[in-house]
């Protein structure tokens, strides 16, 4: 969730401008998420202060009619938008905020391949060894389906390979290497396991035991590829609505899809709002939104370090994440900043003492930098699921929707989004493969699901530490 950067800044001497805040459309309306007042409301982002957004897309406005509505303008949603565009459809695309708001706009930047070994180990249990390689393979076409797009629509968004998977402590360095060697094994991927004798070359911290290298994986801007996706929609045809929060979905053989001020009338929708799709003061697909989890996380960016200093922290330049279930994740962006992010362990807490928190974090990977400003802080909400694998289904046979990606979204909402597309152009056989994976709804629904992550995270805490 957000965190107010500037009562983190250590020390004062911050360069001017650093911190400038871009223009954003807003929205109002009672929210059930209630996003601005759980401290959702993005922050003084990084991402934003270094990106030119174009001019605000006009509010749905009036009844028009398309082949395809897609609510949500993520990686999924525009990805969605932009397969079923290149394929002829007429495609109207949702958005509540603006294109990137959510946590395809402000997420930590990291592209891993799979489903983490929680999600791995779920779609094994639940699919026969063959299945699970072919959900392995699609995660893996969603990596090389970015790199795709990016090359074909001219995206420039600092890609940089590399992700390493660190163990704190000697039982979870043999966890990773269990881990390892089944992916190796299963999955034919390759990857390389780093003892703590070798971490200094890859990471300058004493805090970690060993580590698992994925080169395939890698991290990226993460907003600029989602304005980059935007772009290429709306030049193969899209139209993109922003400030236009669903409120309602009038179901049926043709659906209706209403905002405030106008609907869409159309044979398909595609839900790709995740945990925003309720949030607007309406109950859009509430069967949808009872089986994901929102997770508030938050995330600094320091000053910058300079390129020798940069290399000496992280030597690889490779994007990193413990292997604890609440994570602590970091990298260095393009102009040698380093930018850490915390899953928020203090459900509650004010965004100022979120800062202070993450910032705490920060210093104990990394201490040497005690003399670095931290020059911004923001946050958001990402959906977990209860089994930590994706989502995907249908409502009624013409309503597709796809989430929970558990923080893995970056290279798999938009294979997702291009999977929905192919379900609505005949060709469901790779979406109906992960739409096989079962998931439990939240135990007690909206009205225990803070209190019941409050406790969730305490038990969290408790394990990784123990």
């Amino acid at each position: 969730m957000p965190v107010d950067s500037a009562s983190v800044r250590r020390p004062a001497d911050i360069e001017p401008g650093a911190a400038r805040r871009r223009g954003r459309a807003g929205s109002t309306g009672r929210a059930a998420v209630r996003p601005e007042q759980d401290g959702d409301a993005g922050g003084d982002c990084y991402y934003e202060a270094t990106v030119l957004r174009p001019p605000p897309q006009p509010p749905l406005a009036g009844r028009v009619r398309a082949d395809v509505c897609v609510v949500g303008a993520g990686y999924a949603g525009l990805s969605a938008a932009l397969e079923l565009a290149q394929r002829g459809y007429s495609v109207r695309v949702l958005e509540a905020r603006r294109a990137g708001w959510g946590a395809s706009g402000r997420n930590g930047g990291q592209v891993i391949v799979g489903y983490g070994g929680d999600g791995e180990m779920a779609i094994e249990r639940q699919l026969p060894a063959a299945d699970a390689r072919r959900a392995w393979d699609v995660s893996i076409a969603g990596l090389a389906l970015l790199h795709e797009r990016c090359r074909r629509h001219a995206i420039d968004c600092d890609w940089q390979p590399g992700h390493l998977s660190l163990a704190t402590r000697p039982r979870k360095t043999l966890a990773l290497q269990r881990w390892m060697a089944h992916v190796v094994q299963a999955y034919a991927h390759p990857l390389r396991f780093i003892p703590r004798p070798e971490l200094p070359r890859w990471v300058a911290s004493a805090q970690y035991d060993g580590a698992v290298l994925d080169a395939a994986s890698g991290h990226l801007h993460p907003l600029r590829y989602c304005l980059g996706l935007a772009r290429a929609a709306q030049a193969a045809g899209a139209h993109l609505h922003e400030d236009s929060p669903v409120v309602r979905i009038e179901r049926g053989a043709r659906p209706r899809v209403l905002t405030a001020a106008g609907a869409c009338d159309c044979q398909f929708v595609v839900l790709a709002g995740n945990v925003y799709l309720d949030a607007w003061g309406a109950a859009v697909a509430p069967e949808v939104s009872a089986r994901i989890v929102p997770v508030g996380t938050s995330m600094l960016a320091t000053a910058r370090l300079g390129r020798e200093r940069a290399a000496a922290l992280l030597p690889g330049r490779a994007a990193a994440s413990d292997s604890n279930t609440m994570p602590d994740y970091f990298r260095l962006a393009a102009d040698d900043r380093l930018l850490f992010g915390a899953v928020d362990r203090h459900a509650g807490l004010a965004p100022r003492l979120r800062a202070e928190a993450v910032r705490r974090r920060l210093l104990a990977v990394f201490p040497q930098l005690e003399d670095v400003a931290v020059e911004h802080g923001w946050g958001g909400l990402v959906d977990l699921t209860l089994n930590m694998a994706p989502h995907f289904g249908r409502l009624g046979g013409n309503i597709w929707f796809v989430q929970g990606f558990s923080g893995h979204g970056v290279a798999m909402a938009g294979m997702a989004g291009l999977l929905a597309a192919e379900a609505i152009a005949g060709q469901a056989e790779r979406f109906d493969l992960l739409a096989r994976i079962r998931h439990l709804p939240v135990p007690g629904g909206a009205l225990v699901r803070t209190p019941a992550l409050a406790l969730g995270l305490w038990y969290y805490r408790l394990r990784d530490a123990l």
